[in-house]
């Protein structure tokens, strides 16, 4: 479950008709099926990232849905899993962008200890099923997240990859946040605007100038 700033932001949540369902559907697909991220990972992104340190928010869709690589933070896998296409090509990106090494580590716990808030849109699916969860309640719920970042009164960047996360940027209303866009980095659509788009140096410059420490890629 959540705690601190989340947990106060979000406790209405957890009273609505639809939480409950999805917390019944969520608990029996662990209970009778294979699940990802293991149970005590589902809330890993808001355990990472307090609210009152999100600097920087990047959208997934639903997590990795083979074994091993799930832990609970969008794009991301554990150390010594194989780096995944689509996370290849963002290091590429940062690597073109501001000349960092692309690391050999596909785990982003040091971007979220920062304040780049790893958030899939759906926290949980079913082994070797995408969006599989899909359409139970996860994305109400992760609406409301996207809607309290938004009211932070502070400068946040969203990066939005792709269709499904740029049409949450109907949410995105604060005047104090950048929004970016950029095609999906995964393999079939990175070439496609995804390379060459310079979010991460982008973001920075915005951060920096609002007197904000930028992220370290």
């Amino acid at each position: 479950m959540l705690t601190g700033a989340w947990e106060a932001a979000l406790k209405e949540e957890f009273s609505k008709p639809y939480y409950h369902e999805l917390y019944r559907f969520v608990r029996n697909e662990y209970v009778t099926r294979t699940v990802y991220p293991p149970s005590d990972k589902i809330f890993h992104a808001f355990d990472a990232t307090p609210l009152e340190r999100v600097k920087v928010v990047i959208l997934g869709q639903d997590p990795y849905h083979e074994a091993h690589q799930a832990e609970g933070l969008s794009f991301s896998v554990p150390d010594g899993v194989p780096v995944p296409p689509s996370l290849r090509n963002i290091y590429q990106e940062i690597h073109d962008d501001l000349g960092i090494q692309i690391p050999s580590s596909g785990h982003l716990e040091r971007w979220a200890t920062q304040g780049v808030f790893l958030l899939n849109t759906v926290l949980t699916v079913r082994a070797h099923q995408a969006n599989s969860h899909q359409g139970k309640g996860w994305e109400t719920f992760t609406d409301a997240v996207i809607k309290v970042i938004n009211e932070q009164d502070r400068p946040i960047v969203f990066l939005l990859w792709g269709r499904p996360a740029q049409n949450k940027s109907v949410m995105l209303t604060n005047p104090k946040h950048l929004v970016l866009k950029a095609p999906h980095p995964s393999p079939l659509s990175a070439y496609r605007g995804f390379f060459g788009c310079r979010h991460f140096s982008r973001c920075n410059a915005f951060l920096t100038e609002r007197g904000v420490v930028p992220i370290e890629w």
